[in-house]
């Protein structure tokens, strides 16, 4: 009887050091999946450090002379954009689906959008709800004369560059295309807040209307089934959007080209995905046989 208890024992024991030797080894190949890598920027411009998520396509590497488009995304926080934007950016660029080149995505993370994504407004009540507004002008300088250099100097990259924004970041990116149209090549502008300032984006001029503006740009701009915009003066969200359109259409700039897409089954909240994903097939057509 001793005997059978102390081979049970020795069985128990060796069976429960087995099991433990095996949740040990279960642990030690566990690893974190690695979507990109996160890079900071201090910035003198906005007076404070920057996150930037980073994604690096299939076979990058620094050592090697392939140089590499980069898509800026604004809203690029890991809780925001980035994680989707750049899964359609790899799914485009695989081998079979080859509708855009492989690319670098630079997501950069949200402090305060509303400080960093408009302009001065004269609408008194949006000063009264959103009182740290109106900075757009030292984020466009930080883009310009920061971030790109940091990236370019930092990472392999060529002379495509997109920006994407929705929303705010969609006015953003309206302003940079109106005011410093060379800082991009691709602009994905979607649901664009341009009821901003009773919408004075619409009515400025622009370099990029002119006929010697030579620049090769293209622009997307998108749009959902949106509806009246928060303002006192009625704003109507897709009406706006498809005014700027036509306004870039009229550039007489023959580098300058303009697509237009209205998702009457999208809302403000859902389009971006859907937009992004339709825009490369603007930006990148292929060839139909």
């Amino acid at each position: 009887m001793t005997k059978f208890i102390a081979l049970a024992f020795l069985l128990f024991s060796s069976t429960f050091a087995f099991s433990q030797k095996n949740k040990a080894k279960n642990i030690e190949t566990s690893k974190p999946f690695v979507l990109g890598v996160i890079d900071e920027i201090q910035s003198k411009e906005l007076n404070e450090k920057r996150i930037l998520n980073i994604y690096l396509p299939e076979g990058y590497n620094p050592d090697e002379a392939t140089k590499y488009p980069v898509i800026y995304l604004l809203d690029g926080s890991a809780d925001e954009d980035f994680i989707h934007i750049s899964g359609l950016v790899q799914f485009n660029s695989f081998e079979w689906i080859n509708q855009v080149p492989k690319s670098i995505v630079v997501g950069i993370a949200t402090v305060d959008r509303k400080r960093d994504f408009t302009l001065p407004t004269t609408v008194e009540n949006d000063k009264t709800r959103f009182p740290t507004t109106g900075h757009s002008d030292q984020f466009i300088t930080f883009i310009e004369k920061e971030l790109q250099p940091f990236i370019e100097k930092k990472y392999k990259t060529n002379d495509s560059k997109t920006i994407i924004g929705q929303s705010l970041g969609g006015l953003l990116g309206t302003e940079i295309l109106l005011k410093k149209p060379t800082l991009f090549n691709k602009y994905v502008i979607v649901s664009p807040s341009l009821w901003w300032n009773n919408g004075s984006l619409l009515d400025l001029d622009s370099e990029m209307l002119k006929e010697n503006f030579n620049q090769p740009t293209e622009i997307y701009i998108a749009v959902g089934k949106e509806g009246l915009a928060p303002t006192a003066i009625p704003h109507v969200m897709e009406v706006d959007a498809n005014l700027l359109a036509e306004k870039l259409k009229e550039s007489k700039s023959k580098s300058v080209k303009t697509y237009f897409d209205y998702y009457p089954e999208e809302s403000h909240g859902s389009i971006l995905h859907t937009a992004v994903s339709n825009s490369f097939k603007f930006f990148y057509p292929k060839n139909k046989k």
